[in-house]
């Protein structure tokens, strides 16, 4: 329901009621401190969540096997945090320690591989390094398109990052067919209102406007407004994003005329 104020103060009154009552290292204090970070994470107070999962890995080290699941969860939960922080190298780790206990644990084509290579990929194209995400974001891809639905909301994630980094690496004709790879499943999936839509018509418009074809660019932009307009309220960051993109693509449409 979003109302985490509240949400926070019950899972702390369930945490001092088995601090009480439970061994130090005791699994449900662990799943606790779990639900706390994941409250505060949501409150955008991440070293707060961090702290938590931090607590919730100590407890499963002591008492999980090296290659346990909960192990590889408190991993990706502080990798998470780390990236939401800004702070890329130290994400980086956590996630590769996720990834470790993935590879010994799960079947090779697992939906937790995928995210942890989609999660790795994340990273390193924050860190602009857009070969690395690259690959790691095709390993994502290769498993789900063995294992999901071609219509699955994951493909329109997995074409829109291969799309960025494609990209951030200025091969547009590459990132162009995977943004629209992506847009046609956002059409398929969601209702023609949907933010994501919008976000995808702004990604291929900025592609077009990196390739200097500008009433395509023109074309897009004028779409995703359109749809976050209706979407969003207005004075929304989004909405003035894109409105700053349409007058600068005017301008260069002038300027070529």
């Amino acid at each position: 329901m979003g109302e985490y104020s509240k949400a926070l103060s019950l899972h702390e009154k369930a945490l001092d009621i088995r601090k009480k009552t439970l061994p130090s290292n005791h699994p449900d204090l662990a799943n606790l401190y779990n639900n706390i970070g994941s409250v505060y994470n949501n409150m955008e107070e991440y070293s707060k969540a961090l702290l938590s999962y931090e607590k919730a890995l100590e407890i499963f080290q002591k008492t999980d096997p090296p290659n346990h699941p909960d192990l590889a969860s408190s991993y990706n939960s502080i990798g998470m945090v780390y990236s939401l922080m800004g702070e890329y190298s130290k994400a980086l780790p956590s996630y590769e320690k996720a990834l470790e206990i993935f590879q010994k644990t799960d079947p090779p084509n697992h939906p937790d591989l995928a995210t942890s290579y989609n999660n790795i990929g994340c990273v390193y194209a924050k860190m602009e390094k857009y070969s690395k995400a690259l690959s790691f974001y095709e390993k994502a891809l290769e498993i789900r398109e063995k294992t999901l639905p071609s219509n699955h909301p994951d493909f329109a994630q997995s074409y829109d990052n291969i799309g960025s980094a494609y990209d951030g690496m200025g091969e547009y004709s590459k990132a162009l067919s995977f943004y629209e790879k992506e847009l046609e499943i956002c059409q398929k999936t969601l209702p023609s209102n949907h933010p994501d839509l919008a976000t995808s018509c702004d990604n291929i418009g900025s592609v077009y406007y990196n390739m200097k074809d500008y009433s395509k660019a023109l074309s897009y932009y004028e779409r995703a407004l359109d749809i976050f307009q209706c979407a969003l309220p207005p004075t929304h960051s989004d909405i003035k994003d894109v409105k700053e993109s349409i007058e600068i693509v005017k301008k260069e449409i002038i300027k070529n005329c």
